[in-house]
C-alpha cells in the first residue's frame, strides 16, 4: 500500500475513533440532570453525576464549590443562572479529581477564579496515576489549575456569609478541604463524607483511613444538629448521619486490622469478609465490601511497615 494512503487511512480511523469517543462521552451524560437544592441564605446544593456541589448566590456574585465532568459545564451554568444574576466569580476544588474539577477549564475561561489547597494544583498540572483503577490522569490545561492555593485555610466574605475554607491532612487524598459558610450552618465535606456508602479513600494519592476518620472527627466537633451537611456523594447530611458514618468508618478500621493481627494476607482477609456486618448498610456504593477491604488493608500494612 502507497505510503500516502496509509497516511490517509491512519488519519481517517483516528477521527473517527476520536469521534466515537466523543460520542461515548456525550452518550454518558446524555440524561443527567442538574438537581438543585436550596438550603436558604442563597446557599444550595447542586447534583448531577460526579461530586456534589455547593453553590452561594448573592450580591457579590456565585461562590460554587467544585464543578463535576467537563460536558455538564452548560448545563451546570444553566442552574446557576436560575440561583444568581451573577456568573460564577470563585470555584473552589475540594481536591484533584475529575468528577469535581472536570469543569475547571469551562469555567476558568468564563472568568472563574479557581482556588484550591496547594496539593490540588500540583496534581492537576502534572500526570497523575490512580493505583486503585490502574489508570492515568493527565495534567489538566493551565486554564484549569488553581489560581489561588493555600496550606491550612482561607476565609472568604461573600454574599453576606463567613465562608471558611480549611485544608484536612491525608484523608480522602493529600489535598481534601471542607467549606463552611458560618452565618448559614451549611459544611461542604468534599468526599471525606460518602453518606450512606463506603468511601473511596485514594491512598495513592496520599488519602488514608486514619485521615478520614480524624478529618471526620473534625467536621463532628464543628456542626450542630441544625447544620446541612453537603457530602462529596450521597444525599444531603445531617450530624447523625456524619456520626454513623464515623462509627462506620471506624469499625471498618477494626475490622481490617484484625485480619492483619492474624497473619491473612490481602486474598485472605478478603475471603474471611470481615465488613459482613456492615455490608447490608454501607456496601451499595460503588466501593463494594472487597474494594473496601483491599483498600483499606494495604493502608494499614503500609503504614505498620514505616
Amino acid at each position: 500500500m502507497p505510503y500516502r494512503i496509509r497516511i490517509l487511512l491512519l488519519a481517517v480511523f483516528a477521527a473517527v475513533s476520536f469521534s466515537a469517543s466523543a460520542q461515548a462521552q456525550d452518550d454518558r451524560f446524555a440524561k443527567v440532570q442538574i438537581k438543585t437544592t436550596d438550603l436558604g441564605h442563597g446557599i444550595y446544593m447542586l447534583a448531577g453525576a460526579g461530586g456534589n456541589m455547593g453553590l452561594s448566590t448573592g450580591a457579590d456574585g456565585a461562590f460554587l464549590i467544585d464543578d463535576e465532568f467537563a460536558p455538564l459545564s452548560a448545563r451546570i451554568k444553566a442552574a446557576i443562572a436560575r440561583a444568581s444574576d451573577s456568573p460564577v466569580h470563585y470555584l473552589v476544588n475540594t481536591h484533584w479529581h475529575g468528577d469535581h474539577t472536570g469543569g475547571n477549564a469551562n469555567f476558568g475561561e468564563a472568568g472563574a477564579v479557581i482556588v484550591a489547597q496547594d496539593n490540588v494544583r500540583r496534581r492537576l498540572s502534572t500526570d497523575q496515576f490512580m493505583k486503585a483503577f490502574g489508570r492515568t490522569t493527565k495534567a489538566a490545561p493551565k486554564i484549569a489549575w488553581p489560581v489561588i492555593t493555600f496550606n491550612d485555610e482561607i476565609s472568604f466574605y461573600q454574599n453576606g456569609q463567613s465562608i471558611h475554607v480549611f485544608h484536612v491532612r491525608n484523608a480522602h487524598t493529600d489535598g481534601d478541604s471542607m467549606i463552611y459558610f458560618e452565618p448559614a450552618n451549611v459544611l461542604h465535606t468534599g468526599d471525606v463524607l460518602f453518606n450512606k456508602m463506603y468511601p473511596f479513600i485514594d491512598t495513592g494519592s496520599g488519602g488514608s483511613i486514619d485521615g478520614m476518620i480524624a478529618a471526620q472527627e473534625r467536621a463532628l466537633a464543628l456542626v450542630t444538629d441544625d447544620t446541612r451537611i453537603i457530602p462529596g456523594h450521597g444525599p444531603l447530611a445531617t450530624k447523625a448521619d456524619l456520626a454513623d458514618n464515623l462509627a462506620m468508618l471506624k469499625a471498618v478500621r477494626r475490622a481490617v486490622l484484625k485480619t492483619i493481627a492474624e497473619g491473612k494476607s490481602v486474598d485472605e482477609a478478603v475471603a474471611a469478609d470481615p465488613l459482613k456486618a456492615l455490608n447490608a448498610r454501607w456496601g451499595g456504593g460503588f466501593i463494594k465490601p472487597e474494594q473496601m477491604v483491599r483498600i483499606v488493608y494495604g493502608d494499614l500494612v503500609r503504614k505498620s511497615g514505616d
